[in-house]
C-alpha cells in the first residue's frame, strides 16, 4: 500500500486536477501566461494564478497578481461586467486578509487565535494584512453596498485589529449582539498545543479510542493529502500524549479525508478504515486502507487481503452487523461519477455509489450490496446505521449530495434466509435536502426513538464569496440562499417530522466535520459543527449548539469559545482524562496546500454533574455491539426520567469512542440501567449502578465490573515526544 500511495501521489499531480499540488498548477499557469497574447485570456489566467498562489501559501505573490488584474480592469470599468469587477476587488481584499492570517494566526498562533468573535490573544500583532484588506473593502462597499460577504469580512478584519465594533463605520457595522450567545455558558480552553496533539495539517479525520487496551483514550489523526502521514498519539495517563507514529507500523500510510473505526475481527482491538479520494471525482480513484490493530498500538494494512481494495472516491463508511450473525459488516458510500451517456446531453452514473461488505468471519469481506438491494446510485456523503424502528434490524441512512437521500429499512431474512433492504426515504419523510452532507442518528429528546440529523451543504455555491455571504445572511437573521440544517424527529410509526425550525436549528452552516456529545453531563446531547469550504473566502465560524433538555437547541458558540474560523473537519467528543466531562477534539484545515492549521482540543471546564461511563462487550452480538441501546433510569429532584445512549462512533465525519458516557445531571440515584443488545438478543437490567464511575458489562453476565480509571489533570505546559511541524507553504 505504501508503494501504491507514493505512485498515486505523483499521478494525481496533474495541472488539470483542481486538487493537485498548487506548485504544479502554478507552474502550468505561468507557462500558459508566457505563451498567451490575448489580453482577455491573460487576465483570466492571471486571476487563476492569483488563486493558486493563495493555495500555495505565496500570499504576497498572490496579492501582486490580484493588484495587476485590478489595475487593468478598474480603469476600464465602464466596459467590464460589474460582477467581474466585484470578484477582482473581493479577491484582492481577501488575499490581504489571508496574508494577515498567515502572519499571525498560523505563524504565531495561540489558544485564542481565529476564535470568533476575535478578541484577546486572537488580535493580530502584525497589522499590515488586515489594514490593507480594510483599505480595499471600504471603497468596494461604497461601490457595491449590497455585498454582504465583504461587509462581514470587513467586520472580521476590524476584529483582528482589536477595533471592533467602534472602529467599523456605522453603515457597515454588524452589531456585537448578532454574535452573542442567548445564555451564559462557560468557556472551553483550547489546550492541544501544550499536549503535543495540535497536528498542523490539512482537512482530515480523527479516531478517539483506546487503541492498546489500557483503558486510556488515544488519538489517530489523518490529513487529506497523499503525502500527509497519518499520526498516532497514545495517552500516557499522566496528562500528556506520546507521538507513537514511528512505532505504530504506519509509516508511509498517508492521506485520508475521514477515518472510521471498529473491532472488525472481534478480538478486542479497534481497527481503522482510512477513506480517500472524496470530492476528487476522476482524480479520486485512490484506495481506502483497512488498518488491522495488532495490539500495543501497532497496525498492519490488510486492505487487499481483506477483499476491500477498490478505486472509488469516497469519504464515508459505517460499521454494523446488518445480518445479526455477531460480526461487524461494512458499508462504504462512494461518490459515483456522472459521465456522458450514449446520446448528446445524456449522462449516466458510472459504478455503484455503495458497497456493502459482509464480514466472512475469517478476516475477509464480500460485497453483497446488489443482492440485498443496496445497489444505489448517487454522490454519497454520509452513511449511518441505526435501528430507527426498533425491530432488531439495523437500517441505513445515506445522505446524497446530488439528489434525494436514501433510507434503507432492513427487512431481515426472507423464507430462504436472504436478507433484503427496502428504500423508504420519501415514505418516511427524510428524503430532503437534495444537497446533503454530514449526518447521524441520535436520541436528542430522550424518548427511546432514534432521531436523525442531516446537514445540508450547498456545493453549488462553493468557490467564491457566496459561503461568507450565506454566513452573513444567517447571522443577520435574513432570508438565506443556501441549504440549511435538518432535524428529523422520530414519530414512532416509521415516519419522521421536520422539527428544525421549532428546535432552533434553522441555520445555514456549511458543515463538513461534526459530531455530538453531552457537554454539560445533563443527559442531553449537544452538537458541534465544523464548517467551511475549499475557497479562502470561507472564513465562517464552527458552531456549537446546546441541547436545552430536548426542547430545542441554543447557539453557545460565542460564549463557549467554539467559533473557530479555520475550517473544521473530523470531530470527536470524549473524556480523555477521566474527569467525567467530555472534551472536544477537532481536526482543523482545508484542502488547499497552505490551508493548514493546528488541530484543537477544547477542555471541558466541568459542570459538577453526575455521570456513568459504560463499556459494552458483546458475546452473541459483535464484541463492539454497534447499535446497542443503554437506558439509565434516574431519580433527579424527586422526579424519574430516562437518559438514553446509542452505541455508535457518532457523526459521519469524526469517530468517537464506543464507551458510552452517560451524563446524569443532578441525579440522586440510578434506579436501573437497561442494556438492549443489538439484533434480537434481548436486554439486561442492572439495579443501582454506581455514580461517577466506569463499568464494563459483558453480554449475558449478571454483574457488571467496576473499572479502575483514576482521573488526572492535563499537563498543558509540555508535549511528550512531540515535535511540532508545519505543513504547507507558508
Amino acid at each position: 500500500m505504501v508503494e501504491r500511495l507514493e505512485r498515486l501521489a505523483e499521478e494525481v499531480d496533474h495541472p488539470f486536477n483542481p486538487y493537485a499540488r498548487s506548485a504544479v498548477r502554478v507552474a502550468y499557469l505561468r507557462e500558459r501566461m508566457e505563451e498567451e497574447s490575448d489580453l482577455g485570456e491573460e487576465l483570466r489566467l492571471r486571476f487563476l494564478l492569483g488563486k493558486e498562489l493563495l493555495s500555495e501559501g505565496s500570499t504576497m505573490a498572490a496579492i501582486n497578481e490580484f493588484y495587476q488584474v485590478f489595475a487593468i480592469l478598474y480603469p476600464n470599468r465602464e466596459h467590464v461586467h460589474p460582477e467581474t469587477l466585484l470578484e477582482a476587488w473581493q479577491y484582492l481584499a481577501l488575499a490581504n486578509l489571508r496574508h494577515g492570517e498567515v502572519q499571525n494566526c498560523l505563524h504565531h498562533h495561540d489558544a485564542e487565535s481565529c476564535i470568533f468573535p476575535i478578541a484577546g490573544g486572537g488580535i493580530h500583532r502584525l497589522a499590515e494584512g488586515s489594514r490593507a484588506a480594510i483599505a480595499v473593502y471600504l471603497p468596494l462597499l461604497e461601490a457595491f453596498p449590497d455585498d454582504l460577504s465583504s461587509r462581514y469580512l470587513l467586520n472580521v478584519a476590524y476584529m483582528t485589529l482589536g477595533e471592533y465594533p467602534e472602529g467599523v463605520p456605522g453603515q457597515w457595522r454588524i452589531p456585537p449582539e448578532t454574535f452573542a450567545s442567548p445564555i451564559d455558558f462557560p468557556r472551553f480552553e483550547n489546550i492541544a498545543g501544550g499536549l503535543g496533539i495540535d497536528v498542523d495539517a490539512r482537512a482530515g479525520g480523527v479516531v478517539m479510542e483506546d487503541l492498546n487496551g489500557n483503558g486510556l483514550l488515544d488519538l489517530v489523526v489523518s490529513s487529506y493529502g497523499l503525502r500527509d502521514q497519518i499520526r498516532v498519539f497514545l495517552n500516557d495517563g499522566a496528562g500528556g500524549f506520546i507521538d507513537h507514529t514511528a512505532a505504530s507500523g504506519l509509516t508511509g500510510i498517508t492521506g485520508g479525508l475521514n477515518l472510521v473505526h471498529a473491532d472488525s475481527t472481534n478480538n478486542g482491538l479497534p481497527d481503522i478504515l482510512v477513506l480517500r479520494g472524496g470530492w476528487e471525482r476522476e482524480f479520486g480513484r485512490t484506495p481506502n486502507s483497512l488498518l488491522r490493530n495488532d495490539g500495543g498500538g501497532t497496525f498492519t494494512d490488510v486492505t487487499e487481503e481483506a477483499g476491500l481494495l477498490d478505486f472509488h472516491p469516497t469519504q464515508t463508511a459505517a460499521w454494523a452487523d446488518f445480518n445479526n450473525n455477531g460480526r461487524l459488516d461494512l458499508f462504504v458510500g462512494r461518490e459515483a461519477l456522472l459521465v456522458p451517456g450514449e446520446r448528446p446531453g445524456e449522462y449516466r452514473w458510472e459504478g455503484a455509489a455503495g458497497a456493502l461488505y459482509r464480514n466472512n468471519g475469517d478476516g475477509t469481506f464480500t460485497d453483497v450490496a446488489a443482492e440485498v438491494g443496496l445497489d444505489v446510485k448517487g454522490y454519497i456523503k454520509a452513511a449511518v446505521w441505526g435501528d430507527y424502528d426498533n425491530d432488531g434490524f439495523m437500517d441505513l441512512f445515506l445522505s446524497n449530495m446530488q439528489g434525494h437521500n436514501y433510507l434503507f429499512r432492513n427487512l431481515g431474512p426472507d423464507g430462504q434466509g436472504h436478507w433484503r433492504f427496502e428504500e423508504v426515504a420519501e415514505r418516511a419523510g427524510v428524503h430532503l435536502p437534495v444537497e446533503s452532507f454530514t449526518s447521524w442518528w441520535f436520541d436528542y429528546n430522550n424518548n427511546g426513538q432514534l432521531d436523525l440529523f442531516v446537514s445540508g451543504y450547498s456545493a453549488t455555491r462553493l468557490g467564491g464569496s457566496l459561503v461568507s455571504r450565506d454566513a452573513a445572511l444567517d447571522l443577520l437573521g435574513r432570508e438565506r440562499e443556501a441549504e440549511r440544517l435538518w432535524l428529523y424527529e422520530n414519530q414512532g410509526d416509521g415516519t419522521f417530522r421536520d422539527v428544525t425550525a421549532e428546535r432552533g436549528l434553522d441555520h445555514v452552516v456549511y458543515t463538513m466535520g461534526a459530531n455530538y456529545g453531552d457537554l454539560e453531563g445533563n443527559g442531553w446531547p449537544d452538537i458541534y459543527l465544523g464548517s467551511g469550504e475549499p475557497d479562502f473566502h470561507g472564513i465562517v465560524p464552527n458552531r456549537m449548539f446546546r441541547n436545552d433538555r430536548g426542547r430545542g437547541f441554543q447557539d453557545v458558540t460565542e460564549a463557549g469559545g467554539f467559533g473557530h474560523l479555520q475550517k473544521g473537519h473530523g470531530v470527536a467528543f470524549g473524556d480523555l482524562n477521566h474527569s467525567g466531562a467530555l472534551d472536544v477534539y477537532a481536526v482543523i484545515g482545508g484542502v488547499a496546500d497552505s490551508d493548514t492549521y493546528p488541530n484543537v482540543l477544547f477542555e471541558n471546564p466541568g459542570f459538577g454533574n453526575r455521570w456513568l461511563s459504560v463499556e459494552l462487550v458483546g458475546v452473541e452480538a459483535p464484541r463492539t455491539p454497534i447499535g446497542a441501546r443503554i437506558e439509565a433510569v434516574i431519580v433527579e429532584g424527586g422526579e424519574t426520567r430516562s437518559v438514553f445512549s446509542h452505541l455508535h462512533s457518532g457523526g459521519s465525519f469524526g469517530s468517537a469512542p464506543f464507551r458510552r458516557h452517560l451524563g446524569l445531571g443532578r441525579a440522586d440515584r440510578i434506579e436501573r440501567l437497561v442494556v438492549r443488545w443489538p439484533g434480537r438478543s434481548g436486554e439486561q437490567v442492572f439495579r443501582d449502578p454506581p455514580f461517577d464511575a466506569a463499568i464494563r458489562i459483558v453480554q449475558g453476565e449478571e454483574r457488571f465490573e467496576v473499572l479502575e480509571r483514576p482521573s488526572f489533570d492535563y499537563r498543558k505546559d509540555a508535549a511528550v515526544g512531540h515535535e511540532h511541524q508545519r505543513h504547507g507553504g507558508h
